[in-house]
C-alpha cells in the first residue's frame, strides 16, 4: 500500500512534543467532532516514547515493519496488519534504525458514539473496553477485514474536516461500520467494563506521582519517594507501577527525562553540563550514559546529527514540531503468542 510522501508526516515530530509527564499524550481534535486520521512515516527521528491517550486508537500498517509495544508486551507489526489501542494503556512503537514504516492512524473519542445515545452505543466499543494482559491486539493481514477496516479509514479522512452535517453522518457511518467489524473480529473475547474500570482506576492512584514527577522531575526522585507519594509501600508500590504502565519506575523517569533533554539539546545552546543538571542527572557522565542507551547515541552527537540537519534551532524546531497543529487534515489519495480463545474470522 502506497502513500504518497506529501500526506505523511513525521511520527515523532507529530506525537512526541504532545506527551505530559504522566505520559499522556493529547490529540489537536475538532472539539465538536473529535474523530481523524493521520498517515505518518518514521523518519531519522527517535522512537516515540511510551505513553497512553484518553481516545481510541486504530493503527493500519500500508508498509514497512515495527514492534508495537504495549505495556511490557511486543507485537511484531508488518505491512496489512491493523491493530488497536484503548484509552488505558501505554504504548509505543519501535522501529530498528535500518528499517522504515507508514501507517495509518484512526484516533476518535469514544464520546462521538456515547453522545448518540443509542441503548447500544457501548456495545460498539467492546473490544476497546475489554483489553486485559492477554488481549490479542493486533489483526493480521491475513484476515481480510484489515483492508475493508483501511478503506472506510481512508473515506473517513475523505471527508475531514467535516463541516456540514452530510459529511459528519458520513464519518460516524463509517466509524460505526469500522467498529462493528472489530466486534465481529473480537466476538470470541470474554471481557466486561470491568478491565477498563480497573485500569482507569489504577492510573487515578498514580495521577499523584504523575502531577510531582511534572513538577519536581529535575530533583532527585528515588522509589521509594514516589512510594510515598503514592500512599504504598516500596515493594507494592514497584509492582503496581509496573503493572500499570508496563516499566519499572525508575525506567519511566529516566526516559521522561531524556525526552526532556532531547527538547533542550536541539532547542537551545545551554551545555552537556547545564543541560544534565537540569534534567535532575547528578553528572554529566551518568547523563550521558543514561542517554546513550535510551536514544541509542551521545548527547554530543545528537546534537550535533540534527543540527546539520537543519533542526536545531528554535525557529526549525517549531517549525518541526509545531506546524502538524494547522494542518492535521491533509487528505491521502519481546514476543508474544496468540490468546488461545480467539479465532480470527476472515470470512
Amino acid at each position: 500500500m502506497h502513500i504518497p510522501k506529501e500526506f505523511c508526516k513525521d511520527h515523532y515530530a507529530v506525537v512526541e512534543p504532545q506527551i505530559s509527564a504522566d505520559g499522556v499524550h493529547v490529540w489537536p481534535f475538532d472539539p465538536f467532532f473529535p474523530i481523524d486520521v493521520s498517515f505518518m512515516t518514521s523518519g531519522l527521528r527517535d522512537n516515540v516514547r511510551m505513553s497512553r491517550h484518553d481516545y481510541f486508537e486504530i493503527i493500519y500498517m500500508c508498509a514497512g515493519v515495527a514492534n508495537l509495544r504495549i505495556q511490557d508486551r511486543i507485537f511484531p507489526l508488518q505491512a496489512g496488519d491493523l491493530s488497536i489501542i484503548g484509552s488505558t494503556l501505554y504504548h509505543s512503537m519501535e522501529v530498528k534504525p535500518e528499517s522504515q514504516f507508514t501507517l495509518a492512524a484512526l484516533f476518535f473519542e469514544p464520546v462521538l458514539i456515547h453522545g448518540d445515545g443509542g441503548f447500544d452505543s457501548a456495545e460498539y466499543l467492546t473490544p476497546f473496553l475489554v483489553q486485559d494482559s492477554t488481549f490479542p491486539h493486533v489483526i493480521p493481514a491475513k484476515a481480510r477485514v484489515t483492508s475493508e477496516i483501511f478503506e472506510l479509514m481512508q473515506k473517513i479522512s475523505a471527508e475531514l474536516p467535516a463541516n456540514t452535517a452530510l459529511a459528519k453522518l458520513s464519518v460516524k457511518t463509517c466509524l460505526k461500520m469500522i467498529l462493528m467489524l472489530l466486534v465481529n473480529c473480537y466476538s470470541s473475547l470474554e471481557g466486561t467494563v470491568a478491565i477498563f474500570e480497573r485500569q482507569q482506576c489504577a492510573l487515578e492512584r498514580l495521577r499523584p506521582l504523575f502531577d510531582h514527577l511534572e513538577r519536581d522531575y529535575r530533583k532527585p526522585i528515588l522509589v521509594g519517594g514516589a512510594a510515598e507519594v503514592c500512599g504504598m509501600s516500596e515493594s507494592h508500590f514497584m509492582n503496581f507501577f509496573r503493572k500499570a504502565t508496563g516499566q519499572t519506575f525508575m525506567s519511566y523517569l529516566n526516559h521522561y527525562r531524556i525526552e526532556r533533554a532531547q527538547v533542550l539539546l536541539l532547542g537551545t545552546d545551554k551545555p552537556m553540563s547545564e543541560i544534565s543538571q537540569e534534567t535532575g542527572f547528578c553528572d554529566q557522565s551518568y547523563f550521558a550514559n543514561v542517554f546513550h542507551r535510551v536514544v541509542g547515541t551521545t548527547p554530543a552527537l545528537y546534537r550535533r546529527k540534527f543540527q546539520r540537519d537543519g533542526l536545531g534551532s528554535r525557529g526549525n524546531r517549531a517549525n518541526a514540531f509545531g506546524d502538524h497543529q494547522s494542518n492535521y487534515h491533509a487528505k491521502p489519495g519481546g514476543q508474544v503468542a496468540p490468546s488461545p480463545r480467539l479465532t480470527w474470522r476472515t470470512q
